[in-house]
Parts: C-alpha cells; sequence; structure tokens
C-alpha cells in the first residue's frame, strides 16, 4: 500500500491592523467584558493613522482610573500621571517641546472632578493639545462613586437612592472655556469616533472629544440597564446627530436621547501664539520669540 500523504496548507497570521500601535506585551488588557474603553483605543489607533502624524513626535498623557490606563496599552511616549494631573503635565510638555503632538486620554472622574480647573485653564489659554474624555457616567475603578457627569436620578454607592446632582455638560464646559474644536460621540459610532480624533488631533489649539461608553460592571449593573451590548443597543436607537448644536442644550438626562456630533470647530490663537506676540510688543528686538 502507498503512504497517503496529507499536504497542509499553512495558515497566514492574521494581524490586528492597528497591532503596532500596541504595545501586545502588556496584553491581554484590564477592562471588563462590555467596556467600550477597548473601542475607543482602536478608534484611536486608526485616527492616528489616518492623520499621518509623526508617531515619533506625538506623546500620550493620562491621568488615573480605568481610561488611565490606556497610556500603557499604547506603543507610543506615553505619560501615566497622577489623579487629575494629567493636563497640567501635557502642559508643560507642549511647553518644553512645541513640535510634539500632545493627547490627554482619560476618563470623566479624572478630567472633572479633581483635574476640572485644570482643563478649563487649559481650554481658556487654548494650549495646543487633544483631550479625549471617555465618559462612562461613573467612577469605574474605584467602586461606582457618583461622577460629575451621573445623570440625575442614576445611581451609584455614594448615592444608592439615585443621585440629585446636577451633572456637567461637558461640551459646553468645553465650548464656554474657549475649546476650539468639541465633539462628542459614543462608542456605537466608531467611525464618527475615529474622524473626530482626527480632526481634533489636526486642529491646531485645544480640542476637544467627548465618547460616551459603557460601564457595565458598575453603571450599567447598579441601574439595571443590562450588559455592554444592551447599552450598545441604547446609544443606536437613542442618540440624535446634530452637528453644530449650540452646547447648552446637548445635556444628558438618564436614559434619554444623547445629542452627538461635532458641535464646535473655530480658530483662535494659541497660547504660544499669545505669549510671543504679547512679549515682543512689550520688549520689541530684544525678546526672542520661544520655539522651544
Amino acid at each position: 500500500m502507498h503512504e497517503q500523504q496529507t499536504a497542509t496548507a499553512e495558515v497566514p497570521e492574521v494581524k490586528n491592523p492597528v497591532e503596532s500601535l500596541l504595545r501586545m506585551d502588556r496584553m491581554p488588557h484590564i477592562w471588563c467584558p462590555g467596556c467600550g474603553i477597548g473601542t475607543t483605543v482602536n478608534c484611536f489607533a486608526r485616527a492616528l493613522e489616518q492623520s499621518k502624524v509623526d508617531l515619533d513626535k506625538t506623546a500620550i498623557v493620562s491621568g488615573i482610573g480605568c481610561t488611565g490606563r490606556v497610556a500603557g496599552y499604547l506603543n507610543l511616549d506615553s505619560f501615566h500621571t497622577t489623579h487629575g494631573r494629567a493636563i497640567p503635565f501635557a502642559t508643560g510638555l507642549k511647553l518644553a517641546n512645541p513640535d510634539l503632538k500632545i493627547v490627554v486620554y482619560s476618563g470623566d472622574g479624572d478630567l472633572f472632578a479633581i483635574g476640572g480647573n485644570h482643563f478649563i485653564h487649559a481650554a481658556r489659554r487654548n494650549v495646543d493639545m487633544t483631550v479625549i474624555c471617555v465618559n462612562n457616567l461613573i467612577y469605574g475603578m474605584t467602586g461606582g462613586q457618583v461622577a460629575p457627569t451621573t445623570p440625575v436620578t442614576a445611581k451609584g454607592t455614594t448615592y444608592p437612592y439615585g443621585s440629585y446632582d446636577p451633572p456637567f455638560n461637558l461640551p459646553f464646559l468645553a465650548d464656554s472655556s474657549g475649546a476650539v474644536y468639541v465633539a462628542r460621540w459614543t462608542v456605537y459610532h466608531v467611525h464618527h469616533v475615529t474622524k473626530a480624533i482626527k480632526e481634533a488631533i489636526l486642529h491646531r489649539g485645544f480640542s476637544f472629544v467627548e465618547i460616551i461608553s459603557p460601564c457595565p460592571t458598575l453603571y450599567s449593573r447598579r441601574n439595571r440597564l443590562g450588559d455592554g451590548l444592551d447599552q450598545m443597543k441604547f446609544y443606536q436607537e437613542n442618540s440624535e446627530i446634530r452637528h453644530g448644536a449650540n452646547t447648552k442644550d446637548v445635556d444628558i438626562d438618564f436614559q434619554k436621547k444623547i445629542i452627538v456630533g461635532k458641535f464646535v470647530e473655530r480658530e483662535r490663537k494659541t497660547y504660544r501664539q499669545l505669549m510671543n506676540e504679547h512679549l515682543t510688543s512689550v520688549f520689541g528686538e530684544q525678546y526672542t520669540k520661544y520655539e522651544g
């Protein structure tokens, strides 16, 4: 009998198209099943590729919290800073090396509770950076406490019978503080998120992108909203795209319609431009413009 030889075709290894932008030695990540943060990271990586920015001159800065772990997973110069201090740290990076493209990537608690003062002043000064806020409407890593963005009547560990604290309207806060680019999407809108991040990165000045994301472990479970997929269905059915909407009118209420879109896109002189112009007017030729 002749031995039958079976040819085995080699199956080519298929890699994730954004794998080169991730620190694969740190996988798997720590995020819970159904969490939307990983989806935002995928969108961010694709936005970087599409924007054609120099990755060797791109730095990402995160604070503390679930979203704060993003900096550790991206294959970029990254800084995981102290609670609420991502923006001042990023400001220092930009002033020390203006050639850098700076992205702050953190959560609603880190950026708008302990870090809220830094946010409004960086926007007021128009420091040239992009701030990405993954807003899951709660403190995730520390146990489900009510956050500055938790809708009224939603429950958290610190408000077990429902919150009565009025939450921040983040696009309005960014707009009124002086941000030159403001957009909001949900993790369901992956193509819109990618486009918004790309536009924000390429827009000179202080740009802000809010991404609404589920927290099935704490926010959804405590409020009986189902799992991450249930929240994605909610985003699909209850999001209304309204580009150019007045940011005063885009508050988020508990399990009600979410207004998404690009709300603000304008031009203002950056902090460094203002500094150079003012000091030149004061000192004339004695002043050497700061270029880094």
